[in-house]
């Protein structure tokens, strides 16, 4: 059952913000890394792991964190990640050597895993499903899609007008901010509690496996494939994943109730949204990298260059995609947003030569951004479609996972395309055969992304959905009620 806001702008405000938070953190680290590797004497070839740490923190915690959120409350989780939020950043900020850094991504990954979920569970449970829940994920979209456009943006100019330490202190301003203003915006939780808490063991098992399996994505293309611990961990991760699933068909309190894939809805938003995640990191990064090697822009410049991009995801996900999705559903609006987001990064790939310019990336980028704003918002408000109130949370932390694997999984396979052009680092690469390389993984993932959007019309035509939640006996939620569901 829906439990309305009292304060219903100040909530959407806060889940925004929040929202924004998680995401510009992706990317506020790309333009800084070359400064981080300078000041704390970082190796380059294991500089990516500033990145990829919040990855493997994010995507390994995320099912967990979302069955927290459902089992414990979702403001109570939100609250926690905030906190876990501030200590990594802070921590990171005032980090002396590159282990201490990359401890603090993998634990600023983890508060993300707890905040993603629970804010997701807050809109769902917030606003009532039709227009009214439709424009408060197009907000939460928007805020989404700036923070991954914009955290390019936020680096760069923070690295060059202050530290690279700053890109970690920005954090801390923000959680202070929020924390600040949720006791009066945030709804609190309802007296309904579980009586019985969810397998440990299966949270063991999903959790661990996510992890090396996101390890494994992230560390093949630097250690290189035949090298055996990418292989191992990628292997141990898959046998623990088969066992949490074995384990969760046994199991009276799943951790993911296994019927929730049955929702078609859901189950296409993961499959949509891991294609999108493969693209899109696989894109930022060709960007980013071609923009400094091949352009030679600095730092801030190479930040500014996501401006146009930021700028049309705020079009497309705050006012085109409620209307769109009013009008045309998310099945559509979904599918379209999937094709445009691939079509401008293809665009902008296409002009990725030695002699380029902003001016040739400008409109490949404001059709990247619009594409990608219509998916962000539409992609989420599906996998919640249909959803209990009480498995909102672990079917967002679901769709999110799917999302964060394939990004890991378009970070390592695109950039093993880019680099197989040339030898040697991208200082001595001749820059034509840097060009090429990123030129080639970006019309790849344009493709990819392309392939997604017609993937998306598997979606049913726009109804609601029936609620699909686990089976609950009467004794397992305290108000009778509830057990009902």
């Amino acid at each position: 059952m829906t439990t309305r806001t009292t304060r219903p702008g100040l909530a959407l405000f806060l889940l925004a913000f929040s929202q924004f938070l998680t995401m510009v953190d992706y990317n506020i680290v790309y333009v800084a890394l070359p400064h981080i590797g300078t000041g704390l004497d970082f190796p380059s070839q294991y500089l990516q792991w500033v990145v990829s740490a919040y990855a493997v923190g994010f995507g390994g915690f995320l099912l967990l964190g979302g069955r927290m959120v459902d089992y414990l409350g979702a403001k109570r989780i939100y609250l926690t990640g905030l906190v876990i939020y501030a200590v990594s950043s802070l921590i990171g900020g005032f980090a002396p050597v590159s282990a201490v850094l990359v401890a603090a991504r993998l634990l600023q990954g983890l508060g993300g895993a707890l905040l993603f979920p629970a804010v997701l569970a807050l809109i769902a449970t917030s606003f009532e499903e039709g227009p009214q829940r439709n424009k408060a994920f197009a907000m939460w979209g928007m805020a989404g899609s700036v923070g991954l456009a914009g955290g390019a943006i936020l680096g760069g100019v923070l690295t060059s007008l202050i530290s690279w330490r700053a890109v970690f202190f920005v954090s801390v301003v923000f959680v202070a901010i929020i924390m600040a203003l949720s006791p009066a915006g945030i709804r609190p939780d309802s007296e309904q509690i579980r009586a019985h808490g969810f397998d440990l063991k299966a949270a063991v098992l999903v959790t661990a496996g996510v992890s090396l399996i996101v390890f494994a994505l992230a560390a093949g293309p630097r250690m290189g494939w035949t090298n055996g611990i990418p292989m191992t961990a990628l292997l141990v991760g898959a046998v623990l994943i088969a066992l949490f699933f074995l384990t969760e068909s046994r199991t009276a309190n799943p951790l993911i109730p296994l019927r929730l894939l049955s929702n078609r809805a859901l189950a296409v938003a993961m499959a949509v949204l891991f294609i999108f995640q493969t693209g899109l990191e696989g894109a930022y990064y060709v960007f980013t990298t071609y923009v400094q090697p091949v352009l030679g822009y600095s730092a801030m410049q190479a930040g500014l260059a996501f401006l146009p991009v930021t700028l049309a995801s705020m079009i497309g996900s705050g006012k085109l995609a409620p209307s769109f999705m009013e009008r045309y559903g998310m099945r559509i609006t979904l599918s379209a947003g999937m094709i445009i987001n691939g079509l401008g990064i293809g665009l902008t790939a296409a002009v990725m030569v030695t002699d380029g310019s902003f001016l040739m990336l400008l409109p490949g980028s404001v059709i990247w951004g619009i594409g990608g704003g219509l998916v962000f918002v539409s992609v989420f408000a599906s996998a919640g479609s249909g959803v209990a109130p009480e498995s909102q949370g672990v079917a967002a932390a679901m769709a999110s996972t799917s999302q964060q694997v394939g990004g890991a999984v378009g970070l390592a396979v695109l950039v093993a395309i880019a680099n197989s052009f040339f030898t040697g680092s991208y200082a001595t690469a001749p820059v034509a055969d840097i060009a090429t390389g990123l030129r080639t993984a970006g019309l790849i993932a344009a493709g990819l992304l392309v392939l997604g959007g017609l993937a998306a019309l598997l979606l049913k035509k726009d109804r609601p959905e029936p609620a699909v939640s686990a089976p609950l006996d009467a004794a397992e939620l305290r108000e009778p009620e509830t057990a009902k569901r």
